[in-house]
């Protein structure tokens, strides 16, 4: 069974940095065709894409995150990451792990794999 636990979240001021972590277990990245991605959800709000990244390593970003979030895989590890820098108030919420076997989407509804969320507070 596919397992995604994340890790990394935190309080940070403005303009601050943190690198979320996520630890896959039961599944293997030589599998091709996977996709993994970041979604984050605000109070009140829909869960919203954050970045995505294939088997091949493509990458796909939000518009509202482009130039100061980076998503990256270790392969090796089990591990998908992201660094989040110059962070903004509008970016705290619950930042949610997932994975798919059958290519990227940036709707939640087609992963089928999904951690249990860490917090990403942002103050002013």
């Amino acid at each position: 069974q596919v397992q995604l636990v994340e890790s990394g979240g935190g309080s940070v001021q403005a303009g601050g940095s943190l690198r979320l972590s996520c630890v896959v277990s039961g599944y293997t990245y030589s599998n091709s065709g996977y996709c993994m991605g970041w979604f984050r959800q605000a109070t009140g709000k829909q869960r919203e894409g954050v970045a995505t990244i294939g088997s091949d390593g493509s990458t796909s970003y939000a518009d509202s995150v482009k130039g100061r979030f980076t998503i990256s895989k270790d392969n090796a590890k089990n591990t998908l990451y992201l660094q989040m820098n110059n962070l903004k108030p509008e970016d705290a919420g619950m930042y949610y792990c997932a994975a798919d076997l059958n290519g990227c989407s940036w709707k939640a509804s087609d992963f089928a794999y999904w951690g249990q969320g860490t917090q990403v507070t942002v103050s002013s």
